[in-house]
């Protein structure tokens, strides 16, 4: 079966709130404890599978779940057992033989090249104990079950003792009808008592716990996967396809930005989820079958207020560090800038709003869910993978005749600024930059479509030029920082004499990288 929910953060000021809105007549009380088990090297968790036994109230269930690709849905298949009183049953992978999660976690547990036959044993990694107040509620797209969850996820520790991750979170799952009744449930409970969406599950969370990182740790950056399209595809159908992917990239990172992580990499990894997002929005605008979106300015406010923070990295991390070391070799002292920010200065209320733009792009994906829209993008797969490459279904197909044509538009622009990138202002080389950045998205997306080698060739030398203009444009903003001191530092006139120099040594080598991408040539042709 498919678990369609939504998780939200509850705050400690959001509590008392959230406990009144779902305790109301109807509601049960049940104690969730689990055990969640893995390989000693954490295939399962490497496969997005998660099996657990879980003792509810009085009885035990077996469950194994399959993530999602965007936050909304998962695999599950759960099978109740017979037990015992008093007695913890054992795990069995067998009891989901014959399912699609059952085959997932039949090859994760399948014996790897060098390996001893017969599957690694599975032991306990980590345990959750839950007290969950829990009812269902009838709204106009469906029914749903509100579940307010607070209790604790337990892992051992590396040097004895336990590691634990205090669990206080709603979770809203599907239990009839559309799946925007999730979202229109989360995203009225997000607004009125100010929670936050947070994709990240306790299996998660556990198998972090398990790993010896704790709640704030840094943890590495979910980065993006390659786009599958494929000719049969209609244009909506290929419009979904991006964003499924683009949502996959930035859910697991926004989780961890709203979560307060000391990371700068999730942050980036989410600005360049969001970039990828808009420029998929310019690419498939005005095509056939492809809507007009609702969260454009959402997404877009969100994204300039990940950018402040990304200027400031830039100059912590970079460029200041090189003017200091060109200063200290002077004897003179590092001139004092803005500290650098790793996390965005959010209170809670622009936490939740921007949240709330998340929750919008899972809405929009949400009729995705459902069997029939799944069946239809399987059914364009399947119809792409039984046509012959260069067969005359080919010429037939639209999709392919749209994205040459705008890959085309765009990469005219993209030579014309190029060709006379030394007339350019400072602000027309950044409109360059970002169109040289929704040029390579766009052929990111669309690169299944096409011979890959010539793909490949095209890319090295887009990437090349948009590198150096990333440098030029980091100079510009580290210029302006030191520019404002001016009046009072002498000491940043030295900095900006030092960044006149590299800017000169930076706009020569975009120049020449400009150069040898106007003689690309257009694989899409």
């Amino acid at each position: 079966m498919r678990e369609i929910e939504l998780k939200l953060q509850v705050s400690a000021a959001a509590r008392a709130g959230v406990g009144r809105a779902v305790a109301e007549p109807g509601a049960s009380r049940t104690r969730l404890q689990a055990i969640y088990f893995d390989t000693a090297d954490g295939r399962l968790a490497a496969a997005g599978l998660a099996l657990r036994l879980r003792k509810e109230g009085r009885r035990w269930v077996q469950t194994l779940k399959v993530g999602s690709a965007h936050g909304l849905e998962r695999g599950e298949h759960n099978v109740p057992l017979t037990v015992v009183a008093g007695r913890t049953p054992a795990v069995d992978p067998a009891r989901h033989h014959g399912t699609p999660p059952g085959e997932a976690l039949a090859a994760a547990l399948a014996p790897r090249k060098g390996e001893h036959e017969g599957a690694p044993p599975l032991q306990a990694r980590y345990r959750t104990d839950i007290q969950r107040c829990h009812r269902r509620q009838r709204t106009r797209r469906g029914t749903v079950e509100l579940a307010f969850d607070r209790g604790e996820i337990v892992a051992a520790g590396r040097g004895g003792g336990e590691r634990r991750w205090p669990v206080c979170e709603l979770e809203i799952e599907l239990v009839s009808g559309s799946p925007r009744a999730v979202i229109e449930r989360a995203r009225r409970f997000a607004a009125e008592h100010g929670l936050w969406l947070d994709t990240r599950s306790k299996s998660e969370r556990g198998e972090r716990l398990a790993q010896n990182l704790g709640p704030h740790d840094a943890t590495p950056a979910v980065k993006t996967e390659p786009v599958q399209l494929h000719k049969g595809m209609s244009p909506d159908q290929a419009w979904t396809a991006v964003r499924r992917n683009a949502l996959a990239h930035a859910l697991p990172n926004w989780s961890e930005v709203a979560a307060g992580t000391t990371a700068s990499e999730p942050l980036h990894q989410l600005r360049v989820a969001l970039r990828r997002l808009r420029s998929a929005q310019r690419f498939f605008e005005g095509w056939p079958g492809v809507p007009a979106v609702a969260w454009g300015d959402g997404v877009a406010a969100l994204f300039r207020a990940l950018g402040a923070v990304r200027d400031r990295d830039v100059l912590g991390g970079g460029l200041q560090r090189e003017v200091d070391a060109a200063l200290a070799g002077l004897g003179e002292p590092a001139v004092a800038l803005s500290p650098p920010e790793d996390t965005p200065p959010w209170g809670e209320r622009e936490r939740v709003q921007h949240g709330l733009v998340l929750i919008d792009l899972c809405g929009e994906l949400a009729d995705d869910a459902t069997p029939a829209a799944q069946a239809g993008v399987a059914s364009a797969s399947a119809q792409a993978e039984a046509e012959e490459p260069g067969g005359a279904r080919d010429e037939a197909v639209p999709l392919l005749a749209l994205v040459a044509q705008r890959l085309q538009h765009w990469h005219a622009h993209a030579r014309r600024d190029a060709k006379r990138f030394d007339q350019l202002s400072d602000e027309q080389r950044h409109r360059l930059r970002k169109r040289l950045k929704r040029l390579r998205y766009a052929i990111e997306f669309s690169a299944s479509l096409f011979p890959r080698r010539a793909v490949k060739r095209y890319l090295a030398r887009l990437r090349g030029a948009q590198e150096r203009l990333g440098e030029y444009n980091d100079v510009c903003v580290a210029e302006a920082a030191y520019r404002s001191l001016a009046v009072s530092e002498p000491r940043a006139w030295f900095a900006l004499g030092w960044l006149t120099a590299r800017r000169a040594a930076v706009l020569a080598a975009a120049a020449n990288e400009l150069k040898s991408l106007r003689k690309s040539k257009a694989f899409w042709a």
